[in-house]
């Protein structure tokens, strides 16, 4: 995708871009969300190439780079780490967004693992083993304990819409927001993939914060407008989340990571009783009781049994 002849600088395209559509018989118009090869450098060296957006890619290439340790983390968290140099390159065939950090900020190994192609709904693409599988995402430190309530969880689903802007004209894409304790929503991105959400989340928050992990003042919580995957549980781990909310139910997979890496898990639930939406808790080991760990299938059981939430 590198293009070194000198051509004239190709325009930034727009998130999204109308098409003529019949709707209920008639003549209307629609904004389609933009998708296009994304490709992620550093110093000039391709990493990864993934379907995406073309919005906040600045971001989406520090989450990236981030959550799957393609950089030490002292280039992204410390305060007196060196500037690091983002550009973003359109041409004709995608974009491609280059990272330049001095070489020893970069992890050889996970640049190696990752070099391959990234669709916008997959997590596991460049990975070559299942040892490389299990090995990722495992930073050092606790999540926070300070677990939002379901109040704060269903005050940040109820925001979420609001604050959507790309789909409230597409209708395709994913939102991740980053919330306070009480479920205000302090910063929301959105993509056509999930995991490109939630990267593009995690590039704002290292942008704007020093230090990837929340502060006990600043401590707070994931909702995403997706399933809830296990690729997503590694970055919001990665982010400092003390809670990852999702409007679709945890895989098996990721519920059992989650609860690997401390991370309460939690979804929206069907309605209970006078028909009202309610959350479905998956508490991390941590968390829990102590007793073995239920699966999904036994916690939704034990719930209908308590007359408590539905799955």
């Amino acid at each position: 995708m590198n293009d070194d002849s000198g051509a004239p600088a190709i325009a930034s395209p727009p998130a999204s871009r109308q098409q003529a559509v019949t709707i209920a018989g008639s003549a209307s118009a629609w904004q389609l969300a933009v998708e296009l090869p994304v490709e992620i450098d550093v110093n000039g060296e391709p990493i990864a190439v993934m379907l995406a957006t073309p919005a906040d890619l600045e971001e989406l290439a520090l989450g990236f780079l981030h959550t799957e340790h393609v950089l030490h983390e002292p280039e992204l968290a410390q305060a007196d780490a060196p500037p690091i140099d983002v550009t973003v390159d359109v041409q004709l065939d995608g974009i491609v967004v280059d990272v330049r950090v001095p070489v020893a900020r970069v992890n050889g190994h996970a640049r190696t693992l990752r070099r391959l192609e990234g669709r916008t709904g997959c997590g596991l693409c460049g990975i070559e083993s299942l040892a490389a599988l299990r090995r990722r995402g495992l930073r050092t430190g606790a999540t926070a304990n300070a677990s939002p309530d379901d109040a704060a969880l269903m005050r940040a689903f109820a925001a979420l819409p609001g604050q959507q802007r790309l789909n409230q004209t597409t209708h395709s894409v994913h939102a991740a927001a980053w919330c306070a304790v009480d479920g205000a929503l302090l910063v929301v991105r959105e993509d056509v993939g999930r995991h490109n959400a939630l990267d593009k989340l995690v590039g704002a928050r290292l942008r704007s914060e020093v230090g990837h992990r929340a502060s006990p003042a600043e401590q707070g919580f994931v909702v995403m407008t997706s399933r809830l995957s296990y690729e997503l549980v590694y970055k919001a781990h990665a982010l400092g989340a003390t809670c990852l909310a999702t409007i679709s139910a945890p895989t098996s997979l990721a519920l059992d990571t989650a609860r690997q890496l401390g991370l309460e898990l939690a979804c929206l639930a069907p309605s209970v009783g006078d028909g009202a939406p309610c959350i479905a808790r998956f508490p991390s080991l941590s968390r829990a009781v102590a007793s073995p760990p239920l699966s999904g299938a036994e916690a939704c059981e034990q719930a209908r049994a308590q007359g408590q939430e539905r799955c």
